[in-house]
């Protein structure tokens, strides 16, 4: 899997952006196209085009920009397609799993900045070669072994979303999140280690485009619990490609995070981490100026179809708040000329990705991924 520059441009998937809820994709066709050499050069005009008269609206419709730009104040700036450089892909390890193949690699989601992830490809994708497969990041908890919990190596069956996708059909991508675990890259090029995790992950999504094996038509998906939770939505957030996202005790809103208590509100305490958003500590005491809230996070993601499982007895993220996050979500989009397409389920457990409601994720997946399946 490891490709020169030569072909970079003719893998890059074309630039996707969104207006008044409509999928678009930027592209030319030549009627004929001689080789990948050739083949590369509509591609990288595409993306030339998109980042001159289509960045603004890169993302959701009516009010995007404007929510998007309210959490750059935050997270930092989303790199531009400038950045998306070579991903170098490098298969470490190969193991024969029940109904898929579990590979270990790494990629480069900057020049020199090796992200080391998971890959599960179903037995079928492997043997059909006449036919494609949906694709889904699964993004993990904070959890002692990162991303090894979505991929059935970390004893916590309730994570092992990963493993349930891939013997359900879909290939499955299990980046890591920065500084947790294993994996603690340099964020100098970052002002938040969310920004760093939404730029992995989105370069994740240039790797699975690149897999002959992927359908790219629909769309990708993320899951992810707790820190996978909102890390599915932000990455939504700002990369269109997400079609469909299921967050499980990923949120509730900031000022009821612990009760808006300025402890939790000090640098490296809670949100307040450098993996997290820094920037987030001076507004300690003040939480209603913040530029942001979960409400513009899901409103920008508007009108993808997003999942939500919020148990009654999660102490860290309360339903209570996510319901009225999931109301002000939805008034935003209204306003915006947009409807947003929110599940919300409250089973009566802890802070958990229950199996019952797994399967709603994975059956709002179907629909949207595969729904001629």
């Amino acid at each position: 899997m490891q490709r020169g520059r030569r072909n970079f441009w003719a893998r890059v998937p074309l630039p996707h952006f969104r207006i008044r809820g409509r999928n678009f994709r930027l592209a030319f066709r030549p009627a004929v196209l001689h080789g990948d050499s050739m083949s590369s050069v509509p591609r990288k005009l595409s993306w030339l085009l998109a980042v001159f008269l289509c960045a603004p609206i890169a993302v959701a419709g009516p009010g995007g920009g404007e929510w998007r730009a309210a959490l750059e104040r935050i997270m930092g700036p989303f790199p531009g397609p400038d950045r998306r450089s070579d991903l170098r892909v490098k298969i470490e390890e190969s193991v024969n799993c029940p109904g898929y193949v579990r590979q270990r690699l790494t990629y480069e989601s900057d020049p020199g900045a090796a992200v080391p992830a998971f890959l599960l490809l179903p037995n079928a994708a492997l043997t059909n070669h006449s036919r494609s497969f949906p694709a889904v990041l699964a993004l993990h908890q904070t959890h002692p072994e990162g991303r090894r919990v979505v991929v059935g190596l970390g004893r916590s069956p309730d994570d092992e979303y990963g493993v349930e996708l891939a013997q359900r059909g879909y290939v499955v991508l299990a980046p890591p999140y920065p500084h947790l675990a294993d994996y603690a890259p340099d964020l100098s090029r970052f002002v938040s280690g969310t920004m760093k995790a939404i730029w992995d992950n989105s370069r994740g999504l240039d790797l699975l485009a690149s897999l002959p094996c992927v359908a790219t038509n629909r769309g990708f998906g993320a899951i992810g619990h707790s820190l996978g939770g909102h890390n599915s939505l932000f990455t939504a957030a700002f990369d269109a490609r997400l079609a469909v996202v299921a967050t499980s005790c990923g949120f509730d809103s900031f000022q009821d995070y612990y009760d808006g208590k300025d402890e939790v509100w000090q640098p490296e305490r809670g949100w307040c981490q450098t993996r997290y958003m820094p920037r987030l500590a001076a507004y300690r005491g003040r939480l209603g100026e913040l530029p942001f809230d979960f409400p513009q996070v899901l409103a920008a993601i508007a009108p993808r179809p997003v999942f939500v499982n919020a148990p009654v007895g999660d102490s860290n993220f309360r339903w209570r708040s996510v319901d009225r996050v999931v109301a002000a979500a939805r008034d935003l989009a209204q306003t915006a000329g947009i409807k947003a397409a929110i599940t919300v389920e409250h089973p009566e457990c802890p802070h958990r990705f229950p199996p019952e409601q797994r399967e709603q994720a994975y059956r709002l997946f179907d629909s949207v991924l595969r729904p001629d399946r």
